[in-house]
């Protein structure tokens, strides 16, 4: 009834979804995150809308609503229609954190390479030929190949704001790279990526500036938080049998897109790639 594919989201810019208000009572703007790993998340309603909003500008708003479903409209009851394409969020699945001697470590853990493996288990292969649904996951503490940790005391060992964190081995994480591409990285555990994450977040105070001088407006200041540079998600995707095949980007299996909000301070800017199961 379903096809399966898969969306793969690389952040070229600081990522901010979630939080609008604030920017008058002075709020932190957080984003939005998982509720059992805390790490951000970009739902699937974002993603949903920008494709929806690019396909509405090049095509029309009839092959929109064909592709994304009808919205509702005031006062007409069974107005809205089914779409033929369905977005889950999507998770992180790697988080680049800052590492003296690095200078960057991509971080991971068991719950957000489990949902990867379901997600794309059936169409990425390891090196030896299987399926990446049949592989073991990797344990915690467990470098990449490409990773440089300092040896202390006869282990590696990376160096992070919160203190040491030993890797116990090194292994091929190639395979759960959706890039193709194995960076310095490290896997964690569950109860350990929320704590990393918050403080792997980009976050930046601003204020709103009067129009005629450059002065602050009363009660205009305010803090967000985004996911960094480098932070790589990846969200499912469920297309309706259906004749015609969908290509949101023509040709290409991918294009650069904006997600969220903040665009007008350099926020938002992502890589997006569409995969088949």
């Amino acid at each position: 009834m379903y096809k399966k594919a898969y969306g793969i989201i690389e952040t070229l810019a600081p990522v901010h979804v979630g939080a609008t208000a604030g920017e008058e009572s002075g709020n932190l703007n957080l984003i939005f995150r998982d509720q059992f790993t805390q790490t951000g998340i970009i739902p699937g309603s974002s993603i949903r809308g920008r494709l929806r909003s690019e396909i509405r500008r090049s095509l029309g708003e009839t092959e929109a609503n064909k592709w994304y479903g009808q919205e509702a409209e005031s006062g007409k009851p069974d107005s809205t229609t089914e779409s033929v394409v369905k977005f889950e969020y999507a998770s992180l699945l790697w988080l680049p954190v800052f590492c003296p001697g690095q200078p960057i470590v991509w971080v991971t853990c068991p719950r957000l390479l489990k949902r990867y493996q379901r997600t794309a288990g059936d169409s990425v292969k390891l090196k030896d030929g299987t399926l990446l649904k049949t592989a073991k996951l990797p344990a915690n503490y467990t470098g990449s190949q490409t990773l440089k940790a300092l040896d202390i005391n006869g282990k590696p060992k990376l160096f992070f704001n919160f203190g040491f964190l030993t890797v116990d081995k090194t292994a091929d994480l190639s395979a759960w790279f959706p890039l193709e591409e194995e960076l310095p990285a490290v896997v964690v555990a569950d109860d350990e990526i929320a704590m990393i994450h918050d403080m792997a977040l980009y976050r930046q105070s601003r204020v709103a500036l009067e129009k005629e001088e450059k002065k602050t407006v009363k009660g205009a200041f305010f803090n967000t938080e985004a996911l960094p540079e480098g932070t790589i998600l990846v969200f499912p995707i469920a297309l309706k049998d259906n004749q015609e095949t969908w290509q949101p980007f023509g040709a290409a299996s991918g294009a650069d897109i904006y997600l969220g909000g903040l665009e007008s301070i350099g926020f938002g800017h992502c890589y997006l790639t569409l995969k088949e199961v």
